[in-house]
Parts: structure tokens; sequence; C-alpha cells
């Protein structure tokens, strides 16, 4: 349950942080009635806080233009929740400053009570975060650039690098942008190729943001399709296989960026794309269902190789 001296810091910050808001917003962001979100104006009203409101039952509050608010006041929900964003952040590598975090940690301490900087700092000294980052991070600067992008709906023009070598430019609307096992990535279409394209974000050595705008799908599905874009893309091999089972029971075991799936007859035809027919082999071969190879022979060859060093370890 919130205090209530918690909500009215909370209705101070969100008048702070927008233009004005109305009561219903007000009240829907606070999960109280309108009543109530009038009440606690009238309470910061009577602490000196300079609260204008509209008449009427949608009337919109905001703040007299030129007031400042005094220093900044978390609760300890809310300072853990800082904390853990900036350590995650550091984690993640991304090519941030250190001091920008450290400075940032120092500044949310300097302004916190004695009992709760102490909670935080035994947080900072004890958390350890594992995560699976790869060492190609893309810089902070890409990621805004994107991000920005993604937001205001506007084209991008991009240079990309692909795994080959191959280096291109191109126009590029970035619907969405998703990091995935320690990468990130962009997907959106692409000019050059006339369709739905994924690009790993630490690929992109030049992003620049162009004046026209675009029109995203409604209701896109960024990491559905990435996850999509990841096992579709090009490899040495290209493996088919029918799965004896059913595409819900496949979806259970097979992740969805390991390969595309889709129904067929009484099975499921799965094709995976990728550099190494030792993987296909091993992952396979630790499915719950029988499977039928379809394409390429090569993998049977593997299989049987695999199948006697298991029978070699197994006596």
């Amino acid at each position: 349950m919130y205090h209530p001296t918690t909500r009215l810091l909370t209705v101070l910050e969100l008048l702070q942080a927008h233009p004005q808001l109305s009561g219903p917003e007000l009240a829907q962001r606070l999960e109280v009635d309108v009543r109530t979100v009038r009440r606690y104006v009238v309470m910061l009203q009577d602490l000196g806080i300079p609260i204008e409101g509209e008449r009427g039952r949608y009337g919109a509050y905001r703040l007299r233009p030129g007031f400042k608010l005094p220093p900044m006041m978390f609760t300890d929900e809310e300072a853990l929740g800082l904390t853990l964003g900036l350590l995650i952040t550091r984690r993640l590598g991304l090519a941030i400053e250190t001091p920008a975090i450290e400075g940032a940690l120092a500044k949310i301490e300097r302004v916190l009570p004695d009992t709760l900087r102490e909670q935080v700092q035994a947080v900072q000294e004890a958390l350890l975060i594992h995560l699976n980052i790869h060492k190609a991070a893309p810089a902070s600067e890409m990621i805004i650039t994107l991000s920005k992008a993604i937001q205001q709906k506007r084209c991008l023009l991009v240079t990309y690098k692909a795994w080959n070598g191959d280096i291109s430019t191109r126009e590029f609307d970035a619907y969405g942008l998703v990091m995935h096992g320690g990468l990130w990535y962009t997907i959106g279409y692409c000019h050059l190729r006339k369709d739905l394209r994924t690009f790993r974000v630490d690929r992109i050595t030049e992003a620049e943001l162009l004046t026209e705008t675009f029109i995203p799908p409604a209701h896109f599905d960024s990491v559905g399709q990435v996850m999509k874009g990841i096992a579709s893309a090009p490899g040495a091999w290209r493996v088919e296989v029918l799965l004896a089972t059913t595409i819900e029971q496949a979806a259970q075991q097979i992740p969805p960026y390991w390969g595309l799936m889709e129904a067929c007859g009484d099975g499921v035809c799965l094709t995976i794309y990728t550099q190494k027919l030792e993987w296909v082999a091993h992952f396979l071969v630790g499915l719950e269902f029988d499977f039928q190879i379809c394409h390429p022979p090569e993998l049977r060859a593997v299989l049987h190789r695999l199948a006697a060093k298991i029978t070699r370890l197994a006596n």
C-alpha cells in the first residue's frame, strides 16, 4: 500500500515532468479517483506549491512556470530501482563512461537519508550481476540515435558492415530495438532490399537521422520479428527437418531464434541456418520427439558419428 505522503510526492514529480496533466490522467497513474487527486492538489497548494488548475471535471493541472522544486526525494523502492538500473547499465557493457555512472550513483546517494543510503550502498557491495554480454557492445550514441529514430518515426541513413565484411549504405526505417543474448538488434524496413531486415547494432558503423518520416505497421512485434530474423540469418548450411510433433509442443522445446517452424501435415517443418552441422546434431538429439532429416544428407553422417561416440561412452 502507498503512504499518502508518497502519493503527494508522486503528484509533485509528475507535474514537474509534464507540462500539464488532467485529473483523470493523474488518477490513473496514482490508482485513485479524481476526487482524491483534487484533495492531493489542495494539500500541495497549502504547502506553498504553486499548482495551477483549470476548472471543470476534466480540468488540467500544472506547476507555475519558473517554479523550482526542492532537492529530489526518493522512497526506498525508488532508490533501489535507480541503483539497480545503473548497476545493470554498467554491466551491459554500453560505451558509457564509468565516471558518468559513478557520478549518477553518487548524486543519488548524496540526497538520501542515512538509513536509505546505507541500504543502497549495501546493494552495490553485495550484488553480483551475471549477464551474457557480447564483447562487441554498441556505442551509447548509436543506441540513442536509433531510439530517437524509433520514437520520432524518422528515417535513417545507415552504413552497415555484414558478417562477411561487405559494407553497404542504405535508408532504413527502424521499428524497434531489441537486446537478445548479449547482442543488440534493430528491426525495420530496408529501402535497399525493399523488405524487413534485422541488423546487429554493433555492425552499424554510421547512422544519420533524416528529415523524412515513416508510419510503422500497427502492433508491430519487434521481438518476434528479431527472433525470426536471427533464425533465418544466412549460414553455411541450410537444414530442413520434419519433427514428429505439434507446433505447440515444438515451440516449448525450440527457442524461436533457433529456426523457423511451420505446421506441415501431421508434423512440423523446422528450417535452421547454421555454420556447423555438429551443433544441430546435438540439438536434435536432445529433443523429446522423433525427427526425419530432409536436408542436407551430410547431417546423417554427423548423427552417425555422434551415435557412435555416445555408444562408446556408454560402454
